[in-house]
């Protein structure tokens, strides 16, 4: 009870703090012309132009602010588990930052190119594996409990690591399509992963990694305050490759790996129709979907950002209530 208690005060502080910092940073951001340049081709969202980005600084700065604070305080202790995820964390924002920064001084949609982009977060995911099997109780083995399955991956493990990484980081990139769509499926996301951290008592640091996940929640929640339609502030790569990135090094240090795919199942969908997608027009000259990634898709089959981005935020808050049935109770 103490630790529930703790997550949801760190939770409020979380939604307070940046809440507060997105009213602040938001007209700062105008003020020196942070401005999104929108895809020629989504037509639709053209009068979005100009809208600033580099949002994701509202719910990092208040995160990071909050756990030094409970840290402070003794309401959180400081653990190795711990320190990898805000390594992890704090590096994926600096190269989403990076990104978004060179985007807006070449004042086009291009900011690292994807060789680039690539590379900073392979060095990144590297260090991660580095850390993770010298400081943590690391194996290589993938489990399925329901089919009783066990993969000993050996070598391969730290292959499949750097690929979850940077892949997870990339999906909900790719999602940040529509107002307030990767936010909302994030907070949704960390909840699940929070209840999982509880869950997950072999591991240092277990009750801290899940109230980290609860602050960011909060602040995920006071951040779509304004990234909710019509949106005042766009998260942009300093964001959403900070949340994909946090995800997959908190499933992999609760060794949940494999539900990664069910609670960011809206992620991995968006992401296998951009695959589907280019590998259909390459082989055979034809689109299977009028726009991808599909949140577009509904867009051009004339359904409302609204509506799509509520059938979205429902469908992954079910594929978490599966994850989490089948994890604590099945």
């Amino acid at each position: 009870m103490l630790t529930l208690t703790k997550s949801l005060f760190a939770l409020m502080i979380g939604f307070l703090l940046s809440t507060a910092f997105g009213f602040i940073l938001i007209p700062i951001l105008k003020k020196i012309k942070v401005g999104q340049r929108i895809n020629i081709y989504v037509e639709n969202h053209q009068r979005k132009s100009g809208t600033p980005t580099m949002g994701g600084l509202i719910f990092i700065i208040p995160t990071i602010i909050t756990v030094i604070f409970l840290i402070a305080t003794d309401k959180m202790e400081f653990s190795v588990n711990l320190l990898i995820v805000l390594f992890v964390f704090l590096s994926y924002s600096l190269i989403g930052f990076l990104d978004d920064y060179i985007s807006i001084k070449k004042n086009q949609n291009k900011g690292l190119t994807q060789i680039q982009k690539l590379i900073l977060q392979f060095i990144v995911a590297l260090i991660f594996y580095v850390l993770y099997r010298k400081y943590t109780d690391a194996n290589s083995v993938l489990e399925i409990t329901l089919l009783n399955i066990k993969w000993n991956l050996n070598w391969f493990y730290g292959v499949f690591i750097l690929l979850l990484l940077v892949g997870s980081s990339n999906a909900v990139n790719l999602t940040d399509g529509l107002d307030g769509l990767a936010g909302g499926l994030s907070a949704i996301s960390f909840l699940a992963f929070g209840l999982i951290s509880w869950g997950s008592y072999w591991i240092e640091g277990y009750q801290d990694m899940g109230i980290f996940c609860f602050i960011l929640v909060g602040s995920i929640m006071g951040f779509l305050v304004y990234n909710t339609n019509p949106a005042k502030v766009f998260m942009g790569d300093t964001g959403s490759l900070t949340l994909g990135a946090t995800l997959a090094t908190i499933a992999i240090l609760t060794n949940h790996e494999l539900s990664l795919a069910v609670i960011g199942g809206i992620f991995v969908i968006e992401t296998l129709t951009v695959i589907i997608q280019i590998t259909s027009v390459v082989l055979f000259k034809k689109k299977v979907f009028l726009m991808t990634p599909i949140h577009h898709h509904f867009e051009r089959l004339g359904w409302k950002e609204s509506d799509i981005v509520k059938l979205f935020w429902i469908a992954g808050f079910i594929l978490c209530l599966l994850a989490l049935i089948y994890g604590v109770w099945l």
